[in-house]
Formats: C-alpha cells, structure tokens, sequence
C-alpha cells in the first residue's frame, strides 16, 4: 500500500479526510499543498484542474472530494472504525448528515470566509447575509436533530462525525453557536475531543493566523 494525501492542515475539507485516516490507523504520506512545495500543486492542477482538495493517490489512481476519499477507504481499507455502516438504511442516515454537514454549514461558512478575502469592492454583503441566515437554520434544525444522540447519525462515530467536526469547528469561528443551541455546542465539544479529530486540530494551530476573519482564542 502507498497512499499520498494531497493536502492542508487548515482546510476543514482536507481535515475531515484525516479524521477518516487516524480512526483507523491508516498508513500514508502527507503531500503538503502549499507555495512552498509548487510540485505538489503542479500534481494536483495536472490531475484535477479544479485544484480543490484533498486529494488521495493510492497507486496512481486520483480519488477527489472528502466524502469519495472516506467511501474509497471504507471499501478497500477497511479498519475497525466502520464510519459508514453495513445496514442500508443507516448508511442512508449517515450519508445524508455527511451531506448535511458539506452543503448546509460547510458551504455557508465558506461563502462568509472567501468574502472576507475579497478587495472591498468585490464583496458580497447579500450573499453573506444570507449565509449567515443559513447557518443559523443549520444551528436550528441541528439542535433538535441532537437531542438525546451523541453522534449525528444515531449510531456511533461515523464519515457523518468526520464532516460534523471541522464544519462546527469553523463555523462557530465564523458565526458563532448560540447558548440556546445548547446540544450543538456539545457536540461541538465532543467532536472537538475525539482523539482523531484532536490530532487535525492541533496540526492546524500553528495556521490560525491565516483566518480572515481572525482565530478565537479558544479551541
């Protein structure tokens, strides 16, 4: 086995494949995107011109976008953490929380990040705006979801707690998580202690001055 992972330590995106990578003690080698290794962007653009990342080479083979990578490794390397589950109707569960997590925290949190890097007249105030709305729905609908569950899905850690924690993670940095919201901010709390994801947060820190928005001083 030879896998590369192409990728960041501070993308949330990237962490959500390393939190699938440490559960189960899966060997490979770090391929750092950054300036300072134009080769490993020079590979990534060559193999996916969209340059978003992470991306797996195992053998050769590109496997592209976080929730494919953790499905790849699910079916050809197999650990003990099972993060997606053998029962049909509770992979459906979990892989709709995975996409819950991508499109409807993920993504908004985004938009508020990227426009912060905008010149000032290329800014989107509405856009915003209206993320910001969509986080606090997901905020909503999330802190019912939650009650009485330590996981998203219902059942143990799975790929829908690898999207949960970088999302929550940087979305409260982003648009903070109210107090009423009370199970989400636990769970925050417990995805943020999980030793995978402890292990991603602590290989980010020294990247926390980089956020546009500007890094808390917490977590």
């Amino acid at each position: 086995m030879a896998l590369d992972l192409y990728a960041h330590p501070f993308s949330s995106y990237c962490q959500k494949a390393l939190i699938a990578l440490y559960e189960n003690d899966i060997p490979f080698d770090y391929i750092m995107l950054s300036p300072e290794n134009p080769s490993a962007l020079e590979e990534l653009e060559t193999r996916w011109p969209m340059k978003r990342f992470p991306m797996l080479i195992d053998q050769g083979r590109s496997v592209h976008e976080a929730t494919i990578i953790i499905e790849y490794l699910h079916a050809l390397y197999p650990g003990p953490a099972r993060l997606i589950p053998n029962d049909p109707k509770q992979a459906v569960e979990v892989r709709f929380m995975d996409r819950f997590f991508d499109n409807y925290v993920s993504t908004p949190q985004q938009k508020v990040v990227f426009d912060a890097l905008c010149k000032p007249e290329e800014r989107d105030p509405k856009g915003v705006s209206n993320a910001r709305e969509m986080l606090e729905k997901a905020y909503g609908w999330l802190d019912k979801h939650m009650a009485g569950r330590e996981w998203a899905a219902g059942i143990g850690f799975s790929m829908a707690d690898c999207a949960a924690a970088p999302s929550l993670f940087y979305a409260d940095w982003t648009h903070q998580i109210a107090d009423e919201f009370e199970n989400v901010r636990a769970y925050r709390t417990r995805l943020n202690q999980r030793p995978s994801f402890a292990r991603a947060i602590d290989e980010a820190r020294p990247y926390r001055p980089f956020f546009p928005l500007g890094a808390p001083d917490r977590d």
